[in-house]
């Protein structure tokens, strides 16, 4: 039988305020300088305050009265002090620009060989066909191929091969190359032969895998070196790009490298002090100018004047609230890492990971008082500059279990102590998940085979039969 009634909801509104506040809350510092100056264009009230007489010492947002000019709403801030490095602008990046450089340059190397129209013709053909990291994915034969139906030009798997080693010979070193270890070789041919970089050659060329496997040790003993040559060695290899093309994988990204830290974390006598780095996002302040107009008309009654203060006072209060909004965007990010860092203390101290505890954003939202909605937005694509590093915050946040003592342990943790039983396990009987679980129960983690299952293929740890070698 259906029902018919009224129900009576409470919905709460959105200010301008709120929204503008939220869409700020989202962006990381790069996109928010970017925010910022887009607003300067279309905002004839906002301008650029290069006056630096009236700075702050401690350098926060600061607040200035403008109750002079008549408006219906208390205005609390038309200004808003940012600290900046200065005026010059940082070059942005995306996936087309950077390839499309990349490929000229390479093309602008090939056109000082020396080479027959037929050969540059082929070394064209592969330049167009490396990926946008710098590699070469595609075997010989396909090559061949595509060069007869594509572009009409016959070659031969020594032709080709000749003007891959010729393209290889390019900057960035490392291009061209078919494989990572061939890229990491490539690098390591081209510098001066000293001990590090031979014994950087020899692993590459003869133990890449128990490199990549970190079986270091192993390592020492066929080689015959000592555990600092292999120190100096990994160090050498380590340097190395992985990627020449630009952009690669989240590890090595273009993007990765071009961070601007939302946030810096130093550790000075015994205590941890977090900073918001400077960064080049202009000084605001309302434009006196528009405010006078919108003064001037007040008591007007010329039509005219009414509709140039009824413009003017819509601009002035996109201008409170955006700026205000730039202010408790900075107050939220300021106050949720602090929470973020009081929580895991005893980790921002070392960076040893195991003094990770499990938290999640409930945990944080309960400690600042925002809504979980709102630690997720600052959590999202914000950086902060340690002294053991630069971390994503959501790096930060796991889930927890219990050990065999009760006590709760982050995901993490796990994750860490099982790498290292993969890593330490005798390759020609690599574990099985059952014998993971035990050997983590020894460790003192109360583990599910079908949690083994997951954090393994979330770690990329191939399954045991997979990992057996020789």
């Amino acid at each position: 039988m259906l029902k018919q009634g009224l129900e009576l909801k409470q919905t709460q509104k959105l200010s301008p305020l709120q929204i503008q506040t939220i869409k700020l809350i989202e962006l990381p510092t790069q996109e928010l300088e970017q925010r910022i100056r887009k607003e300067l264009e279309e905002n004839p009230v906002l301008e650029e305050n290069t006056s630096k007489d009236d700075e702050d010492e401690d350098n926060a947002p600061r607040e200035v009265s403008l109750s002079e000019y008549k408006d219906d709403d208390p205005i609390p801030s038309y200004k808003l002090k940012v600290n900046n490095y200065g005026k010059d602008e940082r070059p942005q990046y995306n996936t087309f620009s950077v390839k499309e450089s990349f490929t000229q340059s390479l093309m602008e190397q090939l056109g000082f060989r020396n080479l027959t129209e037929h050969q540059h013709a082929v070394a064209a053909f592969i330049i167009g066909s490396l990926d946008d990291d710098g590699y070469l994915r595609r075997d010989t034969d396909s090559l061949i191929d595509d060069l007869a139906f594509r572009a009409g030009i016959e070659s031969d798997e020594k032709e080709v091969d000749d003007m891959l080693h010729v393209i290889q010979e390019f900057d960035p070193p490392g291009v061209g190359a078919r494989d990572l270890r061939e890229c990491l070789l490539l690098q390591i041919n081209g510098m001066k032969q000293t001990p590090d970089v031979v014994n950087a050659k020899k692993i590459l060329t003869n133990y890449f895998t128990e490199f990549t496997s970190k079986h270091y040790n192993k390592i020492i003993a066929r080689m015959g070196i000592s555990e600092a040559d292999m120190k100096a060695a990994i160090a050498r290899i380590l340097k190395l790009n992985p990627a020449p093309g630009g952009q690669i994988d989240d590890s090595y990204s273009e993007q990765a490298q071009q961070i601007v830290p939302d946030f810096v974390l130093t550790y000075e006598n015994g205590e941890l002090k977090l900073t918001m780095p400077r960064f080049s996002i202009p000084e605001l302040k309302v434009n006196r100018k528009y405010a006078d107009i919108l003064m001037d008309a007040a008591n007007s009654s010329e039509r005219d004047k009414k509709e140039a203060a009824a413009f003017v006072k819509k601009k002035l209060d996109s201008a409170k609230w955006f700026v205000e909004a730039i202010k408790q965007r900075h107050n939220t990010l300021q106050s949720t890492m602090q929470a973020i860092i009081d929580y895991q203390h005893d980790y921002f101290v070392d960076g040893d990971e195991s003094h990770l505890k499990p938290m999640v954003l409930k945990d944080i939202a309960e400690r600042t008082g925002f809504d979980i909605s709102t630690i997720s937005r600052v959590v999202n694509s914000k950086y902060i500059e340690t002294h053991f590093g630069i971390y994503s915050l959501k790096y930060f946040f796991s889930e927890g279990m219990e050990n065999a003592e009760g006590e709760e342990v982050s995901t993490r943790e796990l994750k860490k102590a099982l790498q290292e039983c993969v890593d330490s396990e005798d390759k020609r009987n690599p574990l099985t998940d059952d014998q993971l679980v035990t050997e983590l129960g020894r460790k003192g983690y109360k583990v599910a085979r079908r949690t083994i299952a997951k954090y393994r293929d979330q770690l990329n740890i191939p399954k045991a039969r997979m990992r057996r070698e020789l």
